[in-house]
Parts: structure tokens; sequence; C-alpha cells
């Protein structure tokens, strides 16, 4: 058992795997920014070490001051929750320099899933589906001519060292073919320090679904069902549920192995999820993994009983898995709510929080650092928190998210609890007829309802 956690991490996150440590017996360090002193991970942590000025790189993504904190504290294991250097590579081989368990997989794992052109060539290499296009790295326009005629347009052209939605160009016809792949490589470079580009089919009107997955020191690997995360602006997540609306039995079974394989191939250990597109036709192809806790886990918490924090500790540990059948229970949502005013264009709305009145009842959980009176720093991610539902269906489940959304009063700053509202009434929402492009081209929010 670790003694002591030092959490590498802000805001809920780092909130919620304090908790998870405090219920098992353990010790926890927050470290935190300037800006985050006022933070509740500060404030319920048993130590807190201030790490830096608000810039990330000075204090969240500086290893150095990660490491001073955790020495100066007698932390025997640091847990990168997600973002910042949760799938960094370095950090993790670091950490074991240092004689600190590095909650997650090895640096060998974390670079062989984190280089987008590796790891699909890793599932060839293993039968796991993978979208058709480029067999690695793109490195003339030449060759991207070559791929797109081989496999037909539209394609999709990606940063090898990309996420988060950035390094992306969608390419309808060649004759936007040269401008697209130059822009993308510059913007790559800008963002990755990696101008590494490579090319797929864009798949059209998917489904995006991700397994979760859980891994053992000892080889064994399970998976936890299925997250739908279609919903989406910009590339970027607003809502996720489990199960999947287009999932059945058979198609999960054949995904939950595709992902137990392409961890397997990596020895990986710890929580992941593996990302797949699903086509109309119920054809999923892998996308990436992600080698770290996801934001929308609690979802997959919800329907499982499973505690994925306290999973990740015990296999850090060494603890072996335990083999039980999986049993998905019901059916659980969860919303982003972000300080950004859905009215003018979802722009940010940094501010001092007046009112904080969360939502209760039955089956309803909130995952939040904040409160009345906090004031949200404009350095970070705008998300203050994270809406959880759960129900014995998905009607009952939305109407439940419905309500809850209602009782959630946010005063003083801008959120997007009002644009959850009306996609809680969305006709096809509800039935659950969406796909990763239905909130920027169909679904549309009107202010004035």
């Amino acid at each position: 058992m670790f003694n002591k956690i030092l959490v590498a991490n802000r805001g809920e996150i780092a909130l919620r795997i304090i908790r998870t440590c405090k219920e098992m017996g353990i010790k926890t360090v927050a470290v935190y920014s300037t800006a985050d002193a006022d933070s509740l991970h500060v404030k319920f942590a048993d130590e807190a070490v201030c790490i830096g000025p608000p810039a990330s790189k000075e204090s969240y993504l500086k290893i150095p001051s990660l490491l001073a904190a955790a020495e100066i504290t007698n932390a025997e294991a640091i847990h990168p929750g997600y973002g910042f250097l949760s799938e960094k590579a370095e950090f993790s081989r670091i950490c074991a320099e240092h004689d600190i368990k590095f909650i997650g997989p090895s640096p060998d794992s974390i670079a062989r899933m984190g280089n987008k052109t590796m790891a699909k060539e890793t599932m060839i290499n293993n039968n796991v589906p993978v979208v058709p296009g480029s067999d690695g790295v793109v490195e003339s326009i030449e060759d991207a001519r070559k791929v797109c005629n081989d496999i037909g347009y539209p394609v999709i052209i990606k940063a090898s060292s990309g996420g988060g939605g950035r390094g992306m160009r969608i390419v309808h016809e060649e004759e936007n073919l040269q401008k697209s792949y130059s822009m993308c490589k510059q913007e790559a470079k800008s963002a990755f320090d990696d101008p590494d580009v490579y090319i797929e089919k864009f798949v059209e009107d998917p489904h995006h679904v991700e397994i979760q997955i859980l891994a053992d020191q000892h080889g064994n690997v399970i998976h936890l069902g299925e997250r739908d995360c279609s919903l989406q602006r910009r590339h970027q997540k607003i809502l996720e549920e489990s199960p999947s609306p287009l999932m059945t039995p058979e198609l999960r079974e054949e995904m939950g192995q595709s992902a137990i394989d392409a961890a397997k191939s990596v020895d990986y250990e710890g929580a992941g999820t593996v990302e797949f597109l699903v086509d109309k036709d119920k054809n999923f192809y892998f996308m990436e993994m992600n080698t770290r806790i996801q934001v929308e886990h609690p979802v997959t918490e919800e329907i499982t009983n499973y505690d994925l924090v306290a999973e990740q500790i015990k296999v850090a540990m060494g603890q072996k898995l335990e083999d039980k059948e999986l049993k998905m229970r019901g059916h659980a949502i969860e919303c982003r709510i972000n300080a950004e005013d859905p009215e003018h264009n979802f722009r940010p709305s940094a501010g001092t929080i007046e009112v904080f009145h969360t939502p209760g009842g039955h089956s309803v959980r909130v995952d939040t650092h904040a409160y009345a009176g906090y004031r949200i720093p404009p350095h970070y991610d705008s998300m203050i928190a994270k809406l959880i539902v759960s129900a014995p269906t998905r009607e009952d489940a939305i109407k439940r998210m419905r309500r809850s959304l209602e009782e959630f009063i946010i005063e003083g700053i801008k959120t997007t609890i009002p644009y959850h509202i009306q996609l809680m009434d969305d006709e096809n929402f509800q039935k659950g007829t969406f796909n990763t492009k239905y909130l920027e081209e169909k679904f549309n929010f009107n202010p004035d309802k």
C-alpha cells in the first residue's frame, strides 16, 4: 500500500483522485499554481505545495518542480490525472529513475500509443481494424496525392503526435489537398513540435465509441464496456453516455476484444481507453488509445460499480485484477459544464462565481472544484464541473439529466448549462440518431428558448 500519493494535476480531477485516496487510507499531496491557491483540491489534500506561476509550462508542466514536491513530501507515487503530463513518456521515465511510482503505463507503452502512426502500425500487426490510409508518415505532397488517389476522397490529414482536435484537416477534393497538407504540417509543428502527418479515409457520419480497459502488471486485461462520445464541437466532447445507443451485445464483445488485444500488444498497465469510429453499418475502426484516465470515466463507474481511480492505484501497487463477469446496469450520461457563453460562439467566461447550487437526488453526481466565491482563472481549460446521472433506462436518464440541469444554478459567469438543457429536449438526441457532426451541422441552439 502506498502511504502518500502526489496528484500532479489541478481542478476536479485532482479532487476526484484525492477523494479515492482518502477512502483507501492514503495521504495526498496537492500541487498548485499561484492562480489555483483557492481551488478545492488544495483545501482537501493532506499537504499542498505551490509549484509556480499561473502559466502551465511554469507549473503543472514543469517536471523538476513536481519531482521536488514529491521528494520534499516523501510521496511514493504520482498520479497524473488527465491532460498536462499524463501522456508524456518522459515524465513516466523520470519518475521511475527517481524511484517514484508513476500511476499509469510504462514510458514505452505511452510512446507507442502516443504517436498515431506508430499506434496504427501496431494495431495492423495485431489484427485490430483500422481506417484505410497511409502506412505511416506522409513525407511529401506527392506521397499525399498517391495515398488519396488510392483510398479515395474525402480524406482526413492528422498530426502524428496530435490530440484534442488540433492538427487535423478534412479534404473533400484534390484541388484543396496541397493547401490543407501544408497547413496541417504547420499546425502540427506549432502545437506538438512535430510536423509529421498521416492520412486516413474520412469516415462520414460515424459514432465515436471508446472502450474502457484495465490492465495489471501480470498480463491480465479486462474491458468495462463502452462510452459514446459522438456529441462534439470542434472535436471537443460535450456529452458522453454509456451504453452507446447503437451498441449490440455482439458488437460490444467484438470491440471489447479488439481493445483488449490493443492493450496487450503494448504490454499496457493501468486504466486506458481505446477509441473507435463506428460507421452506419456498424463497422468499427481503431482511432487512438488514450493512456490515462478519461474526463468521462464517471459514466463507466456509474453503470459498472468500479472506482477506476482505485483500480489504477491497486494495479500500480502490483495487485491482480479481479476476474469477474462484466455487469452493466442501466444507463449513465455525463454533461461537461464549461465556463463558456453558448450565445456568443462559446467564448470563455472567466470571472468570479457568485452563486453555485449543485443538483441532488437519487443517482445524481457532480464532480467539481468550484464553489460560490471561486474565481475561475483564465489560464486553463474552461470545464468547471461534470454532471453525471444514471437511471434504469436511457429515456429515464435523459429525464433525470434535464431535471438536474435545471437545478444546477451558477451565477456570475456564463456556462453551457442552457445548451445542455436544449440538447436534452432534442428529438434526434432522444432517439440516439446523431453522429460526430450533429452538433455543428444539425443542432441549433436557441438562446431565447
